[in-house]
């Protein structure tokens, strides 16, 4: 895991995946360990009111990406942020210095939107995007490949490893001026 050039004190870290890969978990637990901040988006968002609607088929509501963009950019400036989200391509590159990509073994994740009661089209939409790993190509695609991770996130004993990796990252960050 390489690192962006930044001013910041801490780093920020985006953890990304879809639906069921943990990142909230992931994301808690990491703040709990290293007192950095965490940001659900989708939390965030609802908290904020910068959503434009509500999704029936899917059953979510629609953010307003600009709107989150703005709420959070004196924040992200600050440093120390783990932000959590299903969807990475509408953040600006400066902003991470680590974009960790949960992936889930898809009968794992088929289990897991099982107990969520998921509807049929839900489930085969994010099946889907875990098989042909669209959040992996949206993170390569967006932020330099060097500060991109995945990680595997199957189980619990996959979350308590990806923390230590995580923390264990976080301790020897040091910003470059």
């Amino acid at each position: 895991m390489a690192q962006t050039s930044s001013c910041r004190k801490k780093p920020n870290i985006l953890i990304t995946g879809i639906p069921g890969t943990g990142k909230t978990t992931t994301a808690d637990a990491l703040a709990e360990v290293t007192e950095l901040r965490h940001i659900n988006v989708g939390e965030f968002a609802n908290e904020k009111n910068l959503i434009n609607g509500w999704d029936d088929t899917f059953d979510c509501y629609y953010i307003n990406q600009d709107l989150v963009c703005d709420e959070l950019e004196n924040l992200i400036e600050e440093g120390g942020n783990i932000v959590d989200h299903q969807s990475c391509d509408f953040f600006p590159e400066r902003w991470f210095d680590c974009v960790v990509v949960l992936q889930t073994d898809n009968s794992v994740l088929y289990d897991r939107f099982t107990k969520r009661g998921y509807t049929d089209q839900k489930l085969a939409n994010n099946t889907e995007r875990a098989t042909f790993q669209v959040l992996l190509e949206e993170a390569k695609e967006n932020y330099p490949e060097d500060i991109v991770v995945i990680l595997r996130s199957d189980s619990l004993e996959d979350i308590t490893k990806n923390v230590e990796t995580l923390t264990s990252w976080i301790s020897n960050w040091s910003p470059v001026l």
